[in-house]
Formats: structure tokens, sequence, C-alpha cells
């Protein structure tokens, strides 16, 4: 007789490890891999001209990096700065970026099977941001991609102001 407790495999899962940051009380996290920084806010120069999203450029450690406003860029009302706020430093599209945001929370590991797309009623605003939605007991993750945070004219902006 075969034991079937010994033939059936676990469920594959990957494990997917996250930064978690808050953005008006909802939490968002994103890749690890893609982060190569957070910091606390420090001086940004809002440079003429450019667009509302940039919120300018910061110097770090020499280098000159443009400094997104996520609120802005996600359709969220603007909050001042606070001794929570972060910017979380990625590479998007080959160029160094800042993201600014209300607080970086935690590194957070889920399993992948406790994500899932997003629920259609989100489709709407800002849903193409959205990689998919992770239940964490009694909370919500929504798990972003940079990458489509911005437009590839956007992204052009962020070079020139850089």
């Amino acid at each position: 007789m075969i034991n079937t407790a010994q033939t059936v495999k676990p469920e594959s899962f990957q494990l997917l490890e996250l930064v978690n940051f808050r953005l008006n009380r909802e939490e968002f996290g994103i890749d690890i891999l893609t982060v190569k920084e957070i910091m606390r806010m420090r001086q940004i120069t809002r440079m003429p001209n450019s667009p509302d999203f940039i919120a300018g450029v910061t110097n770090i450690r020499g280098n000159i990096i443009p400094v997104v406003n996520l609120r802005s860029k996600m359709g969220l009302p603007e909050k001042e700065y606070d001794k929570g706020t972060r910017i979380i430093v990625v590479e998007v599209s080959g160029t160094i970026t800042g993201f600014v945001v209300d607080a970086v929370t935690e590194v957070l590991r889920i399993p992948s099977n406790i994500t899932e797309a997003p629920p259609k009623i989100v489709a709407g605003i800002n849903s193409e941001y959205i990689k998919s939605v992770g239940k964490l007991d009694n909370r919500i993750l929504i798990l972003i991609d940079l990458e489509k945070v911005l437009s590839t004219t956007e992204i052009l902006q962020l070079k020139e102001v850089a």
C-alpha cells in the first residue's frame, strides 16, 4: 500500500521579500531587491518648470538624484513631511530615483500564495501600478511596481531634472 502523505508534494510557492511603507493610511509593498537604500527626509530642492509629481532633487553622497512625491503621483492629498517621512531610493529604468513616502514600516517576507490579483473594483484609478494584493491577518498590503508608476515620458522628465 502507498502512503499518500509521502507522495503528495506541498503546495509550491515563492517567498516575497518586501519593503512595506505607508501612504495615506494604506500599506504598500515593493520588492526589496529594487531598493538601493531608505533614508530620512532631507533637503529637496524644487526645480523650476518641473512636473508637480517631481518634488525636486537631492544630493546623496555627491550624486544629484530626482525625488518623486509618491502621494502626488498616485493622486493622494498632500501632507506635510514629518519625522516618519522617508525617501526610498530605487533604480527605475536605469535612473536612480527617490520616492517620498509617509513612513517605512518594516521588511516583510510573505509567501506568494497569499497574494492575488487586485479586485475588479480597484481596476480604475492607478490600478496599472498594482501587481497584487496580499492578505495578512486582518490587513491588506498593496504590492506596487515602481517601474509602472512612471510613464516613459515621466522617466525622461526625471532624467532631465537630474
